[in-house]
């Protein structure tokens, strides 16, 4: 195997982490945005406008920058992971798994 490169079996977990951390991501987007005050608040703290929202959402730390948002708020994230059925540990792991630095917008 060459230096550096991840047995397929580590290849495979990982990917499916990757996945299951995205799929967690936009359930919690999913959350922010079924509350009109929680959700101005997220587009406020970001810096995006609504009509970005599409766009920014292909970038690829945005979801990453979910986990950050709800992981920022100890009840916002206590009230999602109720609702989900989850551990707050959950989030963590898979803020780990989407992995890059902690999401920040851009300021001109």
């Amino acid at each position: 195997m060459a230096k550096g490169a991840v047995p397929k079996d580590n290849a495979h977990v990982a990917a499916r982490q990757h996945a299951r951390a995205q799929e967690l991501a936009v359930a919690a987007l999913e959350f922010i945005a079924s509350e009109p005050r929680r959700f101005a608040r997220f587009l406020d703290t970001t810096g995006i406008a609504l009509e970005s929202i599409r766009a920014a959402s292909e970038e690829a730390n945005f979801f990453a920058g979910v986990l950050d948002h709800l992981s920022d708020d100890e009840s916002l994230l206590l009230t999602f992971c109720e609702q989900a059925g989850i551990a707050p540990q959950e989030i963590v792991r898979a803020r780990v798994a989407l992995g890059g630095a902690p999401w920040e917008r851009e300021t001109p």
